[in-house]
């Protein structure tokens, strides 16, 4: 059996939280991606099997690519919907924060969240965790939420206890959380969980196909034109800067999830070491930061110090109320200062 990093202590406090809980509700950060949601889903499906009354809750929608994960079409919406689900955010007596290590991270979702005094379980994988958590779970040397997640389940109910619904949304995050397992997946514990969910049932390439195989034409005319027309090669620093406006979004019949993964494309260029993607929010009035490297280069540090952001050492973002020319230009200004680890 895997080790599962959860101290007696953590584990003891945890169970009593769940266990002591009426009315639970599971959220993750904005703009949720497949290991927030691939946690949401599994761990809801966990709850309901022991009985509980709970309901996870997304700040906003999250994309169509992951709508086919089992339990996803029970995942609330926050925004649009206040009137309905403030009530349920306020008669909650435990909130399990999943994926997000403060609460600004939900957004829309924190002031009705926050004014509720109920306790908060945090369980993520993002360095540097605010103190908002009644018990906080979090380990930032794993490659997703849900391989930690995956640890709390066997921690809690044994590996017997994980069914295939479970084992298909936790592949999923750790999937995607990894780039298929391209980054941050150089431990053998990962691949020793994915044995452990491949017992389960799951078909790995089904659900790569899922994630990866079921994009819009449009979504592929708009990949080519940002590759085309909107790539800014910085030779010198061996980094690309992609920017996204958004009339060219309505232009290529943009929606939510389209643009998922471009950041990564640029490092696919031999010698390049450094991606960053701008791109004008469809939905708020900023402008959205994604960062990708490969080998030590720190994303977490650049966004933390440039893009009001953070995240972890390969794969960060962050958010920049500017416009979108202003957002380049500082986004090259951060290439040069970090210059010395992109040479």
């Amino acid at each position: 059996m895997i080790e599962s990093l959860v101290s007696d202590k953590q584990l003891v406090d945890l169970k009593h939280l769940l266990d002591e809980a009426q009315k639970i509700v599971l959220t993750c950060h904005v703009s949720p991606d497949g290991d927030a949601m691939g946690a949401l889903t599994a761990f809801l499906s966990v709850l309901k099997r022991q009985n509980k009354d709970v309901c996870a809750i997304t700040p906003n929608i999250f994309p169509d690519f992951l709508k086919w994960l089992p339990g996803a079409d029970e995942v609330q919406v926050y925004e649009k919907n206040e009137e309905q689900l403030d009530p349920v955010l306020k008669a909650a007596d435990l909130f399990v924060c999943l994926d997000f290590n403060g609460p600004s991270r939900m957004s829309m979702m924190e002031a009705a969240v926050q004014a509720n005094p109920a306790p908060k379980i945090v369980i993520d994988h993002h360095p540097n965790p605010e103190d908002f958590a009644s018990c906080l779970i979090s380990f930032p040397q794993m490659s997703s939420t849900c391989e930690l997640l995956y640890r709390v389940i066997v921690a809690l109910y044994g590996e017997d206890f994980l069914g295939y619904d479970e084992a298909v949304c936790l592949y999923t995050g750790m999937m995607t959380d990894t780039g298929a397992f391209t980054y941050n997946s150089s431990r053998s514990d990962i691949y020793y969980i994915i044995g452990k969910l491949l017992e389960k049932g799951i078909d790995k390439d089904k659900i790569y196909r899922n994630v990866f195989y079921e994009y819009s034409a449009e979504r592929f005319r708009l990949m080519g034109y940002v590759l085309y027309v909107k790539m800014e090669m910085l030779h010198e620093y061996h980094s690309v800067i992609l920017s996204l406006d958004r009339e060219e979004q309505k232009r290529f019949s943009h929606k939510k999830g389209d643009t998922e993964g471009f950041v990564n494309i640029p490092l696919q260029i031999k010698g390049n070491k450094l991606s960053i993607f701008l791109r004008e929010n469809t939905e708020q009035d900023n402008i959205r930061v994604s960062l990708r490297s490969v080998d030590d280069f720190p994303c977490n540090q650049m966004a933390a110090e440039f893009f009001n952001g953070g995240g972890h050492l390969n794969a960060a973002g962050g958010t920049l109320e500017c416009t979108l020319d202003e957002a380049i230009e500082l986004a090259k200004k951060a290439v040069r200062k970090y210059a010395h680890l992109l040479k």
